[in-house]
């Protein structure tokens, strides 16, 4: 992707020394190497009474005022009290020690105050924040942030202070940094406005995807046939030789036995599916994190679920389902289809479609749960099994040409967003010169 931003016709410094220190390499000859103890004060000022606008900080979107990403009914903190949080000012440096290794540091723009357990640093000097913002982000930086991290397990790294001030910054002259700050805010946000539209494009694939899905499903492929009231609402009108029946009287409801069997890694013993891996069509094999042996399923009594029936979530997130190609044992927030009389194609976006079927009719203990009887009595329509055959290869027809658009805009974005990390890369470590 080098050659890629080279071939942009950005030019390179006159001339490059040696920074001496082998993880930054060769920088521009008249750039100098500084601790970043030498560049940035630790703030500790703590909120009397907590009163300020509550800031969090993500690799994402940087520091963002967390009330403005609040769900409707959600909470702020699970904290007791804001009082004695750490005071943020429009301009510092947030950090969130934990996992400033990928990137969930950045400037403010508000004034607020954030958790005891970031850091909170501001620039000694009048340095254009803006460099250090897009500095610190590179994949330069965040290597070398989690090699001076504490902590044994990822997940349990720590950038405390002393060890991120004794890492050391690049530092162009004042003006430099603005105009590499100016240029990569212009190039940055054509690069994101570029992945947005694709993005968009996504979205209404996926939604044209579902609309040619519904429409043959209820509607059929005959764009001129008469229609009769099916008197469910999200089915609407169907052919006038279809029917609307109940699912089990087409299917049987599988639901796994409430014993866990123990779980292993590799891939000697029958799949154990969950619900992380629903949602395409057919289930990856190679998705399956967890298998369980055939004496462990004998032990604890596991049922397993035949080839070809459709799984769906029966907790939480209803509607998410797909067909397994492959017998497995399923947990238990899944129930699923099995027995069917019906193709599968046919059968499983008619699953889809009775999400809000589900949630409306699911039960409610510590988390929404739908029953077997819900399971078995969702509406569907029914046709021959000749013309199910005859939609079900239509709908996996058009699935493939919308999901190789799909996968050629995505191809897409991830170019883009390898050009961005390595301009900024570029730009900030002196590679290139855009002054």
């Amino acid at each position: 992707m080098e050659t890629a931003v080279a071939k942009k016709g950005f030019v390179k410094y006159d001339a490059y020394k040696d920074s001496g220190v082998d993880w930054l390499g060769e920088i521009p000859k008249h750039w100098v190497v500084r601790r970043i103890k030498y560049l940035f004060n630790e703030i500790n000022e703590r909120s009397f009474d907590g009163s300020e606008d509550l800031l969090s900080v993500s690799q994402y979107t940087g520091v963002t005022n967390k009330s403005d990403r609040l769900e409707a009914g959600g909470m702020l903190t699970n904290a007791a009290t804001l009082e004695g949080y750490k005071k943020v000012q429009k301009g510092d440096l947030v950090s969130n020690i934990m996992l400033a290794w990928n990137g969930s540091l950045g400037f403010s723009p508000f004034n607020g105050i954030t958790s005891p357990a970031y850091s909170i640093y501001r620039l000694k000097s009048n340095d254009d924040r803006r460099y250090f913002h897009y500095m610190f982000r590179t994949e330069l930086y965040k290597s070398e942030f989690k090699r001076n991290s504490s902590g044994v397990i990822e997940s349990r790294l720590r950038l405390y202070t002393d060890d991120f001030f004794a890492i050391l910054s690049l530092l162009p002259p004042l003006p430099e940094q603005k105009a590499i700050a100016d240029f990569l805010d212009d190039k940055t946000a054509k690069i994101d406005q570029a992945i947005a539209q694709k993005e968009n494009m996504i979205a209404l694939l996926k939604e044209r995807k579902q609309i040619i899905i519904q429409q043959a499903v209820t509607k059929g492929l005959n764009p001129n046939a008469k229609l009769k009231p099916s008197g469910v609402d999200w089915i609407g009108g169907i052919p006038e030789d279809w029917v609307v029946s109940k699912a089990k009287y087409y299917s049987k409801v599988f639901v796994p036995e409430r014993a866990k069997p123990n779980l292993q890694t590799n891939s000697d013993g029958m799949p154990w599916v969950t619900t992380e891996i629903l949602g395409d069509d057919y289930l990856h094999e190679n998705n399956v994190k967890y298998h369980v042996t055939k004496t462990d399923i004998r032990l604890t009594g596991s049922r397993v679920l035949k080839r070809d029936s459709v799984l769906a979530t029966c907790v939480g997130n209803f509607g998410i389902s797909s067909i397994n190609p492959f017998d497995c044992i399923i947990n238990q927030q899944i129930q699923a289809y099995t027995d069917l009389r019906l193709n599968p194609l046919f059968f499983i976006p008619q699953v889809r479609l009775s999400k809000d079927y589900f949630s409306n009719n699911s039960t409610m203990t510590t988390i929404q749960y739908v029953s077997k009887d819900i399971f078995a009595s969702i509406p569907i329509v029914i046709t021959s099994l000749e013309e199910q055959e005859m939609i079900a290869n239509y709908i996996e027809k058009q699935s493939i040409k919308i999901e190789q658009a799909i996968a050629l805009q995505e191809t897409q974005i991830d170019r883009l967003k390898e050009y961005r990390a390595t301009l900024i890369d570029s730009a900030v470590s002196g590679k290139i010169k855009v002054v």
